[in-house]
């Protein structure tokens, strides 16, 4: 397992920040299964709630920025991105990766521009030059010379924790989320087998959902809804097989078995032929890391999903496909492509009947029980509680 923790910034003190909703609008969502109910709407379609969400459940939590190969362009030593609600700069020095707030120590003045992505061996601040080496270290200030002493060493930039996990890379853009190793709890052993690390991303497809980020993370934590709009998928795995886990963590998770003529999820069943070492053979695990990453693990490929929530009512998705070998992966694209399609298109009808007026949270089937985990997370974070 590809497992690094650099942490540059010693964790502060977590300051308890409710959202803004009504003191009563989650308990219902925080009963036990048989007795709960979903969120209110307001936790879906609320600009003060989406913005509260974008501080501190992306940036104050950890969130995955994908696989740090590909964040890297060829020759790059520089990469800017947006963490939440958090400018982040990444920087590789010596082939190390780093984190930074994304403003300089003058005047706050963003190093470089969201998305992009430089070459050269400092990062320059655009507004007044300050000067900084790869590790943050401030080496100039302009105009400097003949006027206040400027002490280097209390000006460098602000260090962010971050992780590079199996080949992912994860930001606290924060820094002051729980450590890494308890965001991952017991996710750690469920994914080591499949030594994501050593797989190579064959596909990557980009989707625009008008939906909330979070009505996309509990169709994907169950199939309650399978037989009804996934005909294909019900082809390959009994809907109601499988089971969900309830384990340390912030995150959400179960799987579903493959039908017996089925040797992965595809249209008629069949793969590639290159199975994962250490794979469950019969088996598919369905794994939702809090806030952004969703990974599938099936035996013979791993795909993941990468939310990245736009608005309240629309979500970014980055689908990719990883695979053990150079092989077609046109068989588990095309069945997750039609897959993904019939799931984006419940969850936008469900987007906008939670946008009206006659919406009241209704109550979890006894199969939704992921989905009752999911929600009672989200309600402990909007209560300022732990995660996990």
């Amino acid at each position: 397992m590809d497992e690094r923790r650099r942490v540059a910034l010693g964790p502060r003190k977590r300051a308890v920040a409710r959202a803004p909703l009504g003191a009563s609008a989650l308990e219902p969502a925080r009963r036990a299964l048989g007795e709960a109910t979903m969120l209110p709407a307001e936790c879906y379609t609320s600009p003060e709630v989406f913005a509260w969400e974008q501080r501190h459940f992306f940036a104050g939590s950890w969130s995955c920025l994908g696989r740090e190969a590909e964040l890297r362009h060829p020759g790059a030593t520089q990469r800017a991105v947006l963490v939440g609600d958090v400018p982040v700069l990444l920087t590789w020095a010596d082939e190390d990766v780093r984190a930074f707030a994304n403003t300089c120590r003058h005047r706050g003045h963003e190093l470089l521009v969201d998305g992009a992505s430089s070459t050269r061996r400092a990062v320059v601040c655009p507004y007044h030059a300050w000067r900084y080496d790869l590790c943050g270290r401030l080496l100039a200030a302009p105009g400097f010379r003949d006027g206040p002493a400027l002490e280097p060493a209390r000006h460098g930039l602000a260090a962010l924790p971050l992780q590079v996990w199996h080949g992912w890379l994860f930001v606290n853009a924060s820094a002051d989320a729980p450590s890494f190793a308890a965001h991952l709890g017991a996710l750690a052993d469920l994914v080591a087998p499949y030594a994501p690390e050593r797989l190579v991303r064959r596909a990557v497809h980009e989707y625009d959902v008008a939906a909330n980020w979070k009505v996309l993370t509990e169709n994907y934590h169950e199939c309650y809804h399978c037989p009804l709009i996934h005909p294909e998928l019900c082809q390959v795995s009994p809907p109601t097989s499988g089971a969900n886990y309830d384990l340390p963590g912030a995150w959400v998770g179960g799987s579903l078995d493959l039908r017996e003529h089925a040797e992965t999820m595809s249209l008629d069943g069949r793969g590639s032929g290159v199975p994962i070492e250490g794979a469950d053979p019969r088996r598919v695990h369905y794994l939702g890391l809090f806030p952004d990453l969703l990974l599938s693990l099936h035996p013979d490929y791993v795909m993941t999903h990468r939310l990245r929530p736009v608005a309240p009512q629309r979500t970014s998705v980055e689908c990719a496909w990883y695979f053990p070998a150079d092989v077609d992966p046109s068989y588990a694209v095309e069945f997750w492509d039609r897959t993904n399609a019939q799931d984006w298109a419940a969850c936008e009808s469900v987007q906008r009947g939670l946008a009206s007026p006659h919406f009241r949270p209704g109550p979890l089937a006894p199969n939704e029980d992921a989905v009752h985990q999911f929600v009672t997370m989200v309600a402990r974070g909007y209560s300022g509680e732990a995660l996990g």
